[in-house]
Parts: C-alpha cells; sequence; structure tokens
C-alpha cells in the first residue's frame, strides 16, 4: 500500500492547474472542512504540488488522506476519489500501521547483542543474557569527576545494603510519593556499567509490547550518531523522519497528540555546543535549526512538553543538562553480588565451570569489585574460560593488571588463528600485530589525557592513523576496538571500556620508556624529564597522577606498576622490550610507594598508592594490616602513613558498618590519621580532634553525609582546625536530604562569627535529624547566635541538645534563645551557656522562655555565672 505522502503527491499531479488552484482555494477557506481546521492562504498560494502535500502532512498529519477525500468530493472529482478508494483513510490504521513497522524494525535491531563486539561477534540474544541491573532513584544531576574505579569502589560498598531497584520499564515512575509527573529522567553510570544495554532493553520491550503499551513512540538516539549531524540544520519533525523514516511514510508531521518518548543515550560522548543560556527559544517543531538547538529546547520543554526524555550519562557530564531541567536522577550501579553470579551462570552452562570461575573472583577484592561492571564480567569471564581450556597448572590471574594482559593475549590469539590462518602455537607477536597494538596503544593514550571514549576520523588522523588500517584493526581486535556506523553516517571508533584504554595507554607509557621516546615523555611528564631508572621514572608518574585532584590517571598508574614486573612482561611475550626492572629496581619502586609523600592531596588519592602496591604482588601491607585487625593491642601497634592509607581502604569495603571510628586511638602520625579519614563512609560514629583539616579533608567527610544511604549518625570534629572553605563543603553535606546526622561536636573549632550563617543555613534546610549540637569554645559572639536562630525556631527542628560554652555571648543572645525555648514544639532538654558574660539580666530573658508550657528544658549550665537566680524546677549549675 503507497504511503499516505506518496497518495496525496500522485492525486495532486492527476488534476489540471485551474482544478489545483481550485483545490487550494478550499483547502484555505474557513468552515470548508468541517471540524479540520484550514491552511492559511499565504502558506498556499505560491506552493507547488509538492509544497501543498507538506502543508497538509504538518496540518492535518494522519487525516491527510481524508482531508483529501473531503476537498475531492466538494470538486466533484469522483475519479479520483475512486481510485482512493481502496486506500485507507483511517488515522488509526495507518498509526497502527507505522507502529508496527517501527516496532519490527527497533526489534530487529536491539534483540541481539554483540557483548563487547563491534561487528563481527558472537550474535547473543539481549533478552536470554540480561541480567537485572541495580538501578536507584535519587542524588542530583551534580557533577561526579572522580575516577570512575573509585566510583565503583563507593558502589561495592552500597550494594551490600541495597536499596529497592527500579526495572527498566518503570524508568518514568517514580516512588509513589511522589506527586508531579515525570517528564525527564537522567540515568547516571561509569562507563560500562549497563547504560545503553538499559535504554536497549526498555526499548526491546516496547517494540515486543511487553511494557510500556501506553507509549505510543519510541525514539532511541545516541549522541554519537547526532555528533556528526552537528553541521546540519533540521527540525523535530525531519530528524525523527531522518533516523525512523516509517514516521514520515505514513506522513506524520506532529507528535503532539501521542506519548512519545525520546531516548539520548551518551550524554558523555556529546559534542555538541548545548549552551542552555544563551540559545534562542524554539517550540515550531517544523522549524529547522541546528541539532543542538533542538535538543536544548526539547530539554527545555519549549519543544514538544508533552514528550518524556530519557538521558543516559557518564556521572562526570552530569551537569552539561541544568538541573531544572530534569524531574528525577537514577542512578545504575550495576550488578550486585547476587546478580555477578547470575550473569557468570548465564554465561556458563557448565555449572561447574561457572562455578570454579564465581570461586575465583572472589578471591581477588580488587576483581570482585570491578565485576560490578557487566563489561569487566564479560572481560574475565572471556579470559578465564580460555585460561581453565589451555593452563597447565599455571595461576589464574589474581590482579587488574594480570587480567588485562591475558585479555590482550586472548584477542592476539584469536586473531592469528582466525584471520591470519595460523595455529596457538605460532610465535605470539607478528609484526603486524605488533604494529597494531603500539598504534592502539598510542590512540588511547592521546585520547585519554583529551578525556575523549569516542573517536571520529579526524581523531585517528590527528594521531596519525591511517582511516584504512583503523577499519582493519576494529575488523580485526574487534573485542578491544570497536567501529560503528550511524545511518547514513561516518564511522565512529571506541575502545571496549575505558579499562581497556587505559590499559593500553599504560602499553603506551612503557613502550615509550623503553624506546627512549623522550620527547613524548617531556609532552607528559613536564620539560625537566630526562631519561632515567625505572623507579624515578615510575615515582614521577605517580606524582603526576596524584596532582590530579580528580585522579583521572588512577587506574593508568595501576597498569603501569603491575606492567613493570618481569613475570607479566613474560605473559606479553616480548611486545615491550627489554625493561631494567631487576629484584633491586623493583624494590625500590615498592620502597618509593611505601614513603611516598601525598602533602595536601585529598586522603582518597593515596589510597591508589596502595593499589599500585597489589599490582606489584607486594602483599606486605595487606598482611601487615589484616594482623594489625586480629590484633588485641592496636593502641601499641604503629602505623605508617601507607599502612593508614591500605586500612582506610579496607574498613570502607568491609561489609561491616562500624559503630565507631575513634582516630585518636590509632598510633600514628597526623598525617596518617587524616589518610584514614575515608573511612569516615562506613561508620556510625566518628571522631576526629586537634587535627588540621583542609578543605579537601571536610570534602571526604561530606561524601560521607551526602551518600544514599549515610551510615555517619555522630560526627566529633572537636579542636580540629579548619578553613571557611572546609566548614562550607561541612555544611553542603549537612543540608543533603541524605544527611541524617543527629550529633555534631564542632567544640573548639575556630570558628567566628560569619561561619554562622552557612551553618545556620544548612541546619535550617534539613532540620528533623539533629538532636545534638556543640559548638563550645567557639569565637560566635551574639550576631553569630542569631545567625543559627532560624534553625532553633524551625518547627521541624528536633534539637535537644545545645552546647555553646564560651562562646563570647552577652546578654544579647539570651533574648533570641528564650524565645527558641518556648517555640512550638520546643525539644530541648539540655542548654549550656557557661562561661559567656550573661548578667543577671540577660539570664532574666532566659527566664521568659523557661516559663513557658511549650519549654522543656531540664538542664541548663551556667557555670562561672555570678548571679544569684534561681529556675524551680530546673536543673541549674552555676
Amino acid at each position: 500500500m503507497a504511503a499516505p505522502p506518496e497518495v496525496l503527491l500522485q492525486i495532486l499531479e492527476n488534476l489540471g492547474e485551474e482544478d489545483f488552484k481550485k483545490f487550494k482555494w478550499f483547502m484555505y477557506q474557513r468552515g470548508v472542512l468541517c471540524d479540520f481546521r484550514h491552511i492559511s492562504k499565504s502558506r498556499l498560494e505560491t506552493a507547488d504540488r509538492i509544497d501543498t502535500v507538506d502543508q497538509m502532512l504538518l496540518t492535518y498529519g494522519l487525516h491527510s488522506v481524508m482531508v483529501l477525500k473531503m476537498v475531492l468530493v466538494k470538486m466533484n472529482q469522483r475519479d479520483l476519489v475512486e481510485n482512493l478508494k481502496d486506500i485507507t483513510s483511517d488515522p488509526e490504521e495507518i498509526l497502527a500501521d507505522c507502529q508496527q513497522k517501527l516496532k519490527s524494525n527497533l526489534k530487529k535491531k536491539f534483540q541481539c547483542v554483540f557483548e563487547g563486539i563491534a561487528k563481527a561477534g558472537k550474535k547473543t540474544f539481549l533478552n536470554q543474557i540480561y541480567t537485572e541491573l541495580y538501578i536507584t532513584e535519587g542524588g542530583t544531576a551534580e557533577v561526579n569527576e572522580e575516577h570512575e574505579v573509585r566510583q565503583i569502589e563507593t558502589a561495592s560498598r552500597k550494594a551490600h545494603r541495597p536499596e529497592t531497584s527500579i526495572r527498566p520499564e518503570d524508568i518514568f515512575k517514580g516512588s509513589p510519593e511522589r506527586q508531579e509527573p515525570i517528564r525527564t529522567v537522567m540515568t547516571k553510570g561509569v562507563a560500562g556499567i549497563g547504560k545503553t544495554v538499559l535504554t536497549q532493553k526498555f526499548t526491546l520491550d516496547w517494540a515486543e509490547d511487553k511494557a510500556n503499551r501506553d507509549i505510543q513512540f519510541t525514539f532511541p538516539f545516541t549522541f554519537r550518531e547526532l555528533n556528526v549531524l552537528r553541521e546540519r540544520k533540521f527540525s523535530l519533525v525531519e530528524l525523527v523522519h531522518h533516523f525512523f523514516t516509517e514516521t514520515k511514510e505514513a506522513g506524520i508531521c506532529s507528535f503532539q497528540d501521542f506519548q512519545v518518548v525520546f531516548i539520548f543515550d551518551g550524554l558523555d560522548e556529546c559534542r555538541l555546543p548545548l549552551d542552555f543560556h544563551n540559545t534562542e527559544v524554539l517550540t515550531d517543531v517544523t522549524e529547522s535549526t541546528s541539532v543542538d538547538v533542538l535538543l536544548i529546547n526539547l530539554i527545555r520543554a519549549k519543544l514538544l512538553p508533552s514528550a518524556r526524555l530519557w538521558i543516559t550519562t557518564r556521572p562526570a557530564a552530569a551537569n552539561h543538562i541544568p538541573p531544572d531541567c530534569v524531574d528525577m536522577v537514577t542512578e545504575v550501579r550495576g550488578f550486585t553480588d547476587p546478580q555477578k553470579e547470575e550473569y557468570f551462570r548465564k554465561r556458563f552452562r557448565e555449572q561447574e565451570q561457572a562455578s570454579r570461575i564465581i570461586s575465583h573472583m572472589k578471591t581477588s577484592r580488587s576483581l570482585h569489585i570491578m565485576c560490578h561492571i557487566p563489561v569487566f564480567c564479560w572481560i574475565s569471564a572471556g579470559v578465564l574460560e580460555d585460561m581453565l581450556k589451555t593452563r597447565e597448572g599455571g595461576e589464574l590471574p589474581r590482579t587488574l593488571t594480570e587480567m588485562y594482559i591475558h585479555f590482550l593475549v586472548v584477542q592476539v590469539k584469536l586473531k592469528k588463528v582466525k584471520y591470519d590462518g595460523g595455529v596457538e602455537t605460532d610465535p605470539q607477536w607478528c609484526p603486524e600485530s605488533r604494529k597494531m597494538i603500539q598504534s592502539l596503544g598510542k590512540l588511547a593514550f592521546k585520547q585519554l589525557q583529551k578525556g575523549n571514549l569516542i573517536f571520529y576520523e579526524s581523531d585517528l588522523t590527528e594521531c596519525g592513523i591511517d582511516i584504512r588500517a583503523a577499519s582493519v584493526y576494529s575488523g580485526v581486535f574487534t573485542q578491544i576496538f570497536k567501529e560503528e556506523r550511524g545511518l547514513y553516517q561516518d564511522k565512529v571508533f571506541c575502545f571496549v571500556h575505558l579499562s581497556v584504554q587505559e590499559f593500553l595507554a599504560a602499553l603506551h607509557l612503557v613502550l615509550c620508556y623503553t624506546n627512549r621516546n623522550t620527547e613524548e615523555l617531556r609532552d607528559f611528564l613536564g620539560d625537566n624529564y630526562n631519561p632515567s631508572p625505572l623507579d624515578v621514572f615510575l615515582k614521577r608518574v605517580m606524582e603526576k597522577s596524584l596532582d590530579d585532584k580528580n585522579g583521572q590517571l588512577d587506574l593508568l598508574v595501576r597498569f603501569l606498576h603491575g606492567l613493570s614486573l618481569k613475570s607479566n612482561q613474560k605473559l606479553l611475550g616480548g611486545l615491550l622490550g627489554q625493561t631494567e626492572n631487576s629484584s633491586e629496581t623493583i624494590q625500590r619502586v615498592i620502597n618509593n610507594l611505601k614513603k611516598m609523600k601525598t602533602g595536601k592531596i585529598s586522603p582518597d588519592r593515596s589510597i591508589n598508592i596502595f593499589h599500585c602496591l597489589m599490582e606489584m604482588s607486594d602483599l606486605s601491607v595487606h598482611q601487615e594490616i589484616q594482623e594489625f585487625l586480629q590484633s588485641e593491642n592496636r593502641a601499641e601497634e604503629e602505623l605508617s602513613d601507607i599502612h593508614c592509607s591500605a586500612l582506610a581502604y579496607m574498613l570502607q569495603i568491609s561489609e561491616e558498618v562500624l559503630d565507631e571510628l575513634d582516630l585518636m586511638k590509632y598510633n600514628t602520625s597526623e598525617k596518617g590519621r587524616q589518610r584514614l579519614i575515608p573511612a569516615v563512609r562506613n561508620c556510625r560514629t566518628f571522631r576526629l580532634s586537634h587535627c588540621e583539616l583542609s578543605e579537601t579533608h571536610c570534602e571526604v567527610i561530606t561524601s560521607a553525609m551526602k551518600s544514599n544511604p549515610s551510615h555517619l549518625k555522630k560526627l566529633d570534629l572537636s579542636f580540629s582546625y579548619m578553613q571557611d572553605s572546609g566548614l562550607k563543603q561541612l555544611c553542603a553535606g549537612l543540608q543533603n536530604p541524605y544527611c541524617t546526622l543527629q550529633t555534631l561536636r564542632l567544640c573548639g573549632c575556630w570558628l567566628r562569627e560569619d561561619s554562622c550563617a552557612p551553618l545556620g543555613s544548612a541546619l535550617k534546610s534539613n532540620p528533623s535529624h539533629l538532636r545534638h549540637l556543640d559548638l563550645s569554645e567557639n569565637n560566635l559572639q551574639d550576631s553569630g547566635l542569631k545567625q543559627l536562630h532560624g534553625f532553633l525556631q524551625n518547627p521541624d527542628s528536633r534539637l535537644q541538645t545545645l552546647r555553646l560554652y564560651h562562646c563570647r555571648l552577652s546578654m544579647t543572645s539570651c533574648a533570641p534563645l528564650g524565645s527558641a525555648l518556648k517555640s512550638k514544639p520546643s525539644h530541648l532538654i539540655e542548654l549550656n551557656l557557661s562561661h559567656n558574660d550573661l548578667q543577671d539580666s540577660g539570664v532574666k530573658q532566659l527566664s521568659a522562655g523557661l516559663g513557658n508550657s511549650d519549654c522543656k528544658l531540664q538542664i541548663l549550665r551556667l557555670f562561672n555565672h555570678r548571679g544569684r537566680l534561681c529556675f524551680p524546677g530546673l536543673s541549674s549549675e552555676f
């Protein structure tokens, strides 16, 4: 059956010029077309037949053929009406036919997945391999720039105490208590965690009529596809028609009356200039403009406000869209521990083999944590499957470096047998394979420095890689390097996962070192770098990685240290050439790591030093901390700085939440205690006194308050000096909705009167959890206490204990305190105002609140007050 646009054009071409002119006259007459609106004369008067068809489709959409018949009847064109009798004009039939074709095409596109492979891979049905992902609601669209492996470690802690997980088909439903409808959902997740597969599963379930039957159209886009259209112009309708031709064939030029879902996958890969502040407003779905302007207006709900949008992104790009444009944020946390097992049991039908692999992955904490990422499960499965078939009593990989070396070796072996007609006993590195890996390593390193995970032809050319060679690489090493093609679009290249890119980048750095490529190393490490022994080179790279606040080089540095071992270089069969890695040199590298000074960097960053030791198979620190944790005399055992980093990591990943963590009980230096701070994320009570806290230290403590869920209930930082920037970080945590802190002690923290404004604001915005507040021995003065008044009088406040000992308060502060005591309701039971110059007149003002029936105060401490006032029924201490 001919499509409506073709039918319209065919009929109009059968009309003579006079009849065509008459046809247009009927179209712009008011009231002629019954309930259908007319088209303005200005739009039709000079229109030719093709323009007229376009105007009809824009105005009447699915009803265009019906309107055509009505006009032909009025014109008495019986022959042409007769020609239309076998062509349906029922909008519902046209819509159903369009939906059926769209669903059929989407089903073909998404029913199969290629795990980690672009085009020559083994076909796997999505519904057979799909394992439910752990998806939670909550959080904000704020940016998270820390290295994604660290984010996975955070997710691994949360997975031991899972919240309710959201199913893909329920992504627009939200929680039951949510009142407002959800238009735009942002789903965050690290690379390889399963965001794309999640959107594919949603689309496939819709196409197979398994879910969301109320949705009439689902249009999945990727930013990779949209990037290559950045020089072209489209209207929203034209963009949909470009990607989903079924809608164009049906003559659908308006989606206002339909339930439509737009999916935009991979915001972090967007290279369009999304400027939400300086972009013109666009409301007409038929007006052509650049793709970025279309997206901005669609996201802002200026275009097609009835549509629903689902945007996926890595955390570092979450802030590319203003928070007020996002109704709900969800997070894909990958596989929980049971889901990891489910994946391997689906992957390996032979249960004994699956059990052996699961058991091995559990023996290495770092490997098991990485298995939260589905792509890493796939990489590990391929490696272990091959090794269990071919090994002769050899060790299975226990470090990330070993796993990725075996992954690379397996891929080279596949290439040799499949494409070169060789056998597995042939020499491992032929010149062609060596050249391929070296080229890919260079690309990986160059693009990693720019933060790129996807590359277009121009990026490859810039790195000196021939486009034809890149296509060969992607065809040969399909499980490492991928080539994709969009609809009528350029090639897009990427590595199968960020960690693979980082591993190959580390290989490239080692090759630069062994080949004495001083120029490239100076570009990376600075102009003052000169050829040096391996231990000095690795120390320079580690220092550079520690200077990066967000740790974007962390995994690369771990791989680099792992690749320095002879045992790992032997696995690579001479790919890296000759490296000076005698046992003495390796010991110097290990000693450098253990003595590494971290200055003022975040204590989170110091933990990567411990990971580097583990990659070098140096388990001494790990074993010493294990012995320390089992010791009965912990307070007597001295801990070095590296011990504290290791202990902080091990306490964080423990499945057991500590009841109390008092850092003053550990026999270590102040620097050591600072390195222990990250363990705050996995305890209920945290104490750290008499310590200098920088902004980065406070930022780590704040992350414990903002985590979902947050376990921290009591925080005592007494007599620890913090700067204004540090206090600002703490306030951001206090006002976070996930913060459920009950006790806050900031006694003697060098707070001043101007510190109270941000503190009061934070407490007022999240007042219902805090029960005990101690701000004693700070120079708050009356003006500072005034800033806390809003919190103290907040009806949602549940504060029971307030300690303001020695805060340089005068009688001026007593009136607002008295007012707070009689506020309704008041929960304050204890008030300590000792060593403040309140005078009798001030205490009298307090009594105005004490006599009120709503006052619950039981203890009033006024040490060093020389007055003679007495408060019946109240425990008063002077």
